[in-house]
């Protein structure tokens, strides 16, 4: 299997991107990682950390495309950049899947235009795999289709189970729909409409999900616009995140505090490795005509490793294969 990986996209490029790649490599023989970027920092940089990169190999580019560069330059101004690049060799036939920790909104708009879409799908959507109560779920469309059609929502309900079964393992996944109530009244026209498509969609559609419910296992693939996803993602984040720093607050208190500290610490950390972004390395950009990974911007190596490993087994299990397959039934029904 040949997967190209974006080495100057995210917070920690290149080194994390070379050091998570070798890390791969190293674990999988029949993997072939093409780094694509600026080759002599490549070189140096994996000479001064000691990282053996010649199972790597490398596609020299020019251009560096930054989080402050618009998301259509990707196809416009910064054509020689790596993560263009990356993606037109895709494209092209020349690898099986790219992945980059990069501008998500040039990764989303190159996949759309560069890469293409599945047949029938009209949007690609962002697809971040979040932790729950029990286990996780996915939550599509996190951000990159602000507006969106009924249709499209079912879209990305079909999109989102099939990932979730192939590549995540999880057996008839259930569907909800991110509304303000449970009943199958609630909502604008939008969900109103969408909630009446998806019961007539073949996947395990239960309905509403409120907001209260979501992270108390409300459902395995969460359904809404990219606007709505993106504000539950983020709240999402920042309400983790201000729950660990009071939980660090409370056994920093007091001296009887620290001694209960450290006889949980175990269970402390095996709480925050279960809200670990690490252990799923980031998101898909499902609806992209061949496999577009978004890899988390703070990307460590260890995220990298991961999120390779998560690309491996979407490449192997025929996910967009599958999508198609399921679209051509809804549309000979239609």
């Amino acid at each position: 299997m040949k997967i190209i990986v974006d080495a100057f996209g995210g917070d920690n490029a290149p080194l994390a991107i070379i050091k998570g790649c070798a890390a791969a490599k190293a674990e999988h023989d029949n993997l072939e990682l093409i780094l694509t970027g600026k080759e002599d920092i490549i070189k140096s940089v994996a000479e001064e950390n000691g990282i053996d990169i010649s199972g790597l190999t490398i596609k020299n580019c020019t251009e560096i495309l930054s989080m402050e560069d618009h998301a259509t330059d990707v196809v416009k101004k910064k054509k020689d950049s790596s993560m263009a690049v990356g993606l037109k060799m895709l494209a092209d036939g020349e690898a099986d899947a790219f992945l980059s920790a990069g501008n998500s909104g040039a990764l989303i708009t190159g996949a759309t235009l560069i890469v293409k879409r599945i047949k029938g799908i009209k949007r690609p959507a962002f697809s971040p795999i979040i932790p729950k109560a029990e286990g996780m779920f996915m939550l599509i469309d996190g951000g990159a289709n602000a507006e969106c059609k009924a249709d499209m929502l079912q879209q990305f309900a079909i999109m989102g189970s099939v990932y979730l079964e192939k590549v995540m393992g999880v057996e008839n996944p259930r569907v909800g729909l991110a509304n303000v109530g449970t009943e199958d009244h609630k909502g604008d026209p939008l969900r109103l409409e969408a909630f009446a498509l998806l019961k007539e969609t073949p996947v395990n559609f239960i309905g509403n999900v409120e907001g209260r419910d979501i992270p108390l296992d409300g459902c395995d693939v969460l359904v809404t616009d990219g606007f709505t996803g993106n504000l539950i993602l983020k709240t999402y984040e920042g309400v983790a995140i201000a729950l660990m720093d009071k939980i660090k607050k409370v056994f920093k208190k007091n001296a009887k505090n620290k001694i209960a500290a450290a006889m949980v610490l175990s269970d402390m950390k095996e709480l925050k490795n279960t809200v670990d972004s690490d252990v799923y390395g980031g998101a898909p950009i499902l609806g992209a005509a061949k496999p577009v990974f978004k890899v988390h911007g703070n990307a460590s190596d260890v995220t990298v490793r991961h999120a390779i490993t998560l690309t491996m087994n979407y490449v192997e299990t025929n996910v967009i294969k599958e999508i198609e397959n399921t679209m051509a039934q809804i549309n000979l029904k239609g």
